[in-house]
């Protein structure tokens, strides 16, 4: 009598690998945050963050093989966090208050580990090898949050709307780290206020535009 095709087992073996691999990737991640939040992120080491997960040097290394890594990884895992509260009903709304929406749900992500991002940001600030891997992070977030509120990232329009969300975020960001209110009151009226600023901005340059358009120019147009 012929087996049956092991594929199954096999299928379970490979789901059951990939997720453990995802656990240990949260787990090295909020390790590596409580530390940051009680002894600083600069002079940490991976063996440091390998202890406090309860994980081995190499298996930390295979996840992350680097602190900046260990950040991107966070970075990604909030970004996931955004995507995954994505609200359909919403989608009918302005621009402006879908990038609100968004953005207050990544704020949201970020509250419970407050403490270790205010002291990473802190430390990354004075090196700028490590400035530079999250500046290039933070594009990658923003691009995300665009696309999460339905705002193509792509081409020149979109690097312009990815440098403009990002000056918006870093200022909410700042505000946020002091923002002790529970429901952040202060972090959505800075971050209201940006975002209108904004919003103002494009509204008064397609207003320059329309007006500047030579009379064949909106005869071709039509």
């Amino acid at each position: 009598m012929a087996k049956k095709p092991a594929t199954g087992s096999g299928g379970s073996k490979r789901r059951t690998k990939a997720d453990a691999t995802v656990d240990h990737g949260r787990t090295v991640i909020e390790a590596a945050l409580r530390l940051a939040a009680s002894r600083g992120w600069r002079d940490l080491s991976l063996l440091d963050i390998a202890d406090e997960a309860g994980l081995s040097l190499a298996e930390v290394y295979a996840l992350y093989p680097s602190k900046q890594a260990v950040l991107g990884g966070f970075s990604r895992l909030i970004d996931q966090e955004v995507l995954s509260g994505d609200d359909v009903d919403g989608r009918d709304e302005s621009a402006r208050d879908r990038l609100f929406e968004v953005l207050m749900r990544r704020f949201d992500a970020l509250q419970p580990h407050r403490d270790g991002v205010s002291r990473i940001l802190a430390a990354v600030s004075c090196d700028p090898f490590a400035a530079l891997c999250g500046a290039k992070s933070l594009r990658r977030s923003m691009a995300t949050m665009l696309e999460a509120a339905g705002l193509s990232a792509s081409g020149c329009r979109g690097m312009l709307r990815v440098k403009g969300l990002s000056a918006i975020y870093l200022s909410s960001l700042k505000v946020w780290l002091k923002d002790e209110s529970q429901d952040m009151a202060k972090t959505m009226a800075a971050l209201d206020k940006k975002l209108n600023q904004a919003d103002g901005l494009v509204r008064r340059c397609q207003d320059i535009g329309s007006k500047s358009a030579k009379p064949e120019d909106a005869g071709q147009a039509a």
